[in-house]
């Protein structure tokens, strides 16, 4: 039995897995910087100490926990709606919220040619609501 949701449900669950995805990246972005170069922690303290660094920071594993509530609602926007759709859609808004987060909360220094690709992106979407 296929489950066909209604627009406003196909939507909240792009809107899902956006945030998710944006909330593991921004974690796991925020992890490594914590952590520093993992070059530097090899050297001293050798792969399994790098990975060991990795492994128990905080923000790494609450990133990976986001990333993966965000696969999962993936799944269940697909099995209500078209991959045409879903896929694009999620895709394109992680980007433009990527941005935002880069610029808001890392304190990236985010140009103008992403503000620009963001806006184009938004434009995009825009058209494939149509």
């Amino acid at each position: 039995m296929t489950l066909h949701a209604n627009s406003g449900s196909v939507w909240m669950m792009i809107g899902a897995i956006v945030v998710l995805a944006t909330f593991g990246d921004v974690m796991i972005a925020s992890a490594l910087r914590q952590i520093g170069d993992l070059d530097d922690v090899r050297a001293k303290s050798g792969i399994f100490g790098a990975i060991r660094a990795v492994l128990s920071n905080v923000r790494f594993f609450f990133g990976v926990v986001g990333m993966s509530l965000s696969f999962f609602a993936l799944l269940f926007a697909l099995s209500w709606a078209d991959v045409s759709l879903v896929a694009p859609a999620s895709a394109a808004l992680t980007f433009v919220t990527n941005a935002v987060a880069a610029k808001w909360i890392l304190k990236e220094n985010v140009d103008r040619r992403r503000w620009l690709a963001a806006l184009c992106v938004g434009g995009g979407i825009f058209l494939l609501t149509r």
